[in-house]
């Protein structure tokens, strides 16, 4: 019965657990388990859509959520290192969701660092959480409402900030957030693409207003961000000029940088007047950077609130946004080889805890292998 659809909820119930205390609720069409919800429900009776209040009923079916594999996190203060592989309930479709089985799963360094990981919308703790925001998979179930997407269909995208995440089996989804996936490309460069390459699409175009002809000081050019940015860039005509350490020159060169910059030796003014600057790094090199912007120029930052300002220039800070538009635009780049995934680590559910714990530098996308 998970994910499959009832079509007349108010004759059924099912028994949660919340407290320690079996509770008879019903199981109602398009909400997920959530124990006695106090919002209406929605039921549907000779297929039309009615509103109904939780009435005691007595129960004829026990409804068991099969389990899932997931990662979970118990506390900030924990890191990686409080990772644990375990068992969770598979999640169920609200209104206007899709739930994935997830193929694959990408991974950001910075995840435990989000309060969206720790909180829910309304600021209270969700902890144990499962981490991960980047996935590619099937649409195995549709909520009550859902459109645009069809059960069986290939899709990638970005999981809800304050919900539970992608590094499980299952995720629940806003179908706003995700896209098709097409048949050609591999779910890993799925699960590697949602958020590098919707936050260089939008910092660089919607953000920086980025035009052909302008130049584009590009900090961390080799991480996965960076090249996409470099790409991205240098398509539209930009004058690409990449930054990072000595190690990372041949890879930003590779991915389209024009030009580098070894912040640990060059010196990073010696590069001139810039358009743009794309910051992932923050601190004195953000300050440094805005100095060196062109009067109408923009500071393009995603390491939070921007410290530094051009004296003749716009700065910007933002936190990337799902858009199943954008992500189409961004596949349709990957498979006419345009646009390249920087992928540096692939490791498997089962072996994710260790290999996220590595003290390694990483070099790309680390993608976690759901289903191999």
């Amino acid at each position: 019965m998970p994910g499959g659809q009832i079509r007349d909820p108010v004759d059924k119930a099912f028994k949660v657990r919340e407290a320690g205390h079996a509770t008879t609720v019903l199981l109602a069409l398009g909400y997920p388990d959530r124990g006695a919800v106090e919002q209406p429900k929605l039921a549907v009776r000779n297929g039309r859509a009615v509103h109904f209040r939780l009435i005691a009923v007595k129960a004829t079916t026990e409804y068991r959520r099969h389990l899932m594999k997931a990662i979970v996190v118990q506390d900030q203060a924990g890191g990686t290192a409080g990772m644990t592989l375990t068992e969770r309930p598979e999640p169920a479709a609200a209104i206007n969701d899709v739930v994935v089985q997830v193929h694959a799963s990408g991974w950001i360094s910075t995840e435990l660092d989000w309060p969206s990981t720790w909180t829910d919308r309304a600021g209270r703790d969700r902890a144990p959480s499962i981490p991960g925001h980047e996935l590619a998979g099937v649409v195995s179930s549709l909520g009550y409402g859902t459109t645009g997407l069809s059960v069986g269909e290939r899709v990638f995208g970005i999981a809800d900030w304050h919900r539970d995440g992608s590094l499980a089996e299952y995720v629940a989804v806003e179908a706003r957030n995700l896209a098709p996936l097409p048949d050609d490309l591999d779910v890993r460069v799925g699960a590697s693409l949602p958020i590098s390459g919707l936050t260089a699409w939008q910092g660089l175009f919607q953000h920086g207003r980025l035009k052909s002809g302008q130049s584009v000081l590009a900090h961390g050019a080799a991480g996965a961000v960076g090249t996409m940015v470099t790409q991205l860039a240098r398509e539209a005509g930009a004058h690409v000029i990449g930054t990072g350490r000595a190690a990372d020159r041949a890879k930003a060169l590779d991915f389209g940088a024009h030009e580098f910059v070894d912040l640990e030796k060059d010196a990073l003014e010696d590069v001139g007047a810039v358009d743009l600057v794309f910051d992932v790094i923050g601190g004195d090199i953000q300050k440094r950077s805005a100095a060196m912007i062109k009067a109408g120029g923009s500071l393009v930052s995603i390491v939070g609130p921007v410290e530094a300002r051009p004296a003749d220039g716009r700065a910007v800070d933002f936190v990337v946004e799902a858009d199943r538009g954008q992500l189409t635009e961004i596949a349709r780049r990957v498979q006419d080889g345009r646009l390249r995934t920087n992928i540096g680590t692939t490791t498997t559910l089962d072996d994710a805890v260790a290999t996220l714990n590595s003290t390694e530098r990483a070099k790309g996308k680390t993608v976690v292998l759901i289903k191999p």
